[in-house]
């Protein structure tokens, strides 16, 4: 079995309580499952990656995506910009993370540059695309403007953000809903009740949501003239915003 048909079984065990979640060996070995089972829209996210690279890479600029994890929206950068003279380089501070992507990825995109490094310390310049792909939400909210403004400041005139984000409800009502639509989606590609409540509490110190609006207004602040939202499915957006 090949590392992109492991199953993912981490919280499958009830014994004691789950730790909180990190980007490890063990969650490495089996992301390809969990992100396709866990999150609604993945591969069309990535898709459209790819199409906007299309559209909006800009030659001798770079395209920079910010927590690579298995480099998937990385490599669909590359895929969009493969007519043209860029530069396409993937961060990564989880090392575990890193390494596979290197190993999957490096001979079918040797144009990727791959960095092991937190995204709040990446210098951005002359940048045409930069892609936060289910990243900032896993950074202290405190954090979250410093890195868009830095994000913002090293686009390119006509460049882009790629955000998509994991979101809480509007309201408490409007987020249960979310929330029951998620996990009924889980429950559907064949996570347990028990999978679903272990993951939850290991995310829930890790992974911290905001509404889309308080997305937006950040954007806004950060700079960027515009953000619209191209893709909702239950609690997972994709914005694109300009410079």
């Amino acid at each position: 079995m090949t590392d992109s048909d492991k199953r993912d079984r981490l919280f499958a065990d009830a014994a004691g309580s789950p730790a909180d979640f990190v980007f490890d060996d063990a969650v490495a070995a089996v992301f390809p499952d969990m992100i396709k089972r866990s999150v609604p829209g993945y591969p069309a996210i990535i898709n459209m990656i790819q199409l906007l690279a299309e559209r909006y890479a800009q030659p001798h600029t770079s395209l920079v995506d910010l927590g690579c994890s298995l480099g998937a929206s990385t490599a669909a950068l590359a895929l969009g910009s493969a007519d043209r003279p860029c530069r396409v380089i993937g961060v990564d501070n989880a090392p575990a993370m890193l390494a596979r992507a290197t190993g999957m990825a490096a001979a079918r995109y040797p144009q990727v540059e791959w960095q092991c490094a937190d995204v709040r310390e990446v210098a951005i310049e002359n940048a045409s695309i930069v892609v936060l792909n289910f990243t900032l939400q896993f950074l202290p909210p405190a954090d979250r403007l410093a890195l868009l403004s830095r994000i913002q400041a090293g686009l390119t005139p006509g460049g882009i953000l790629i955000l998509s984000e994991k979101i809480a409800g509007a309201d408490p009502a409007a987020d249960d809903l979310l929330i029951e639509m998620h996990h009924a989606f889980k429950r559907a590609n064949g996570y347990s009740d028990l999978e679903i409540s272990r993951k939850r509490s290991a995310l829930e110190k890790v992974l911290l949501p905001e509404t889309l609006h308080t997305h937006q207004a950040r954007l806004q602040q950060a700079g960027f003239t515009r953000s619209d939202l191209w893709f909702q499915c239950f609690n997972f957006v994709s914005l694109v915003a300009g410079k």
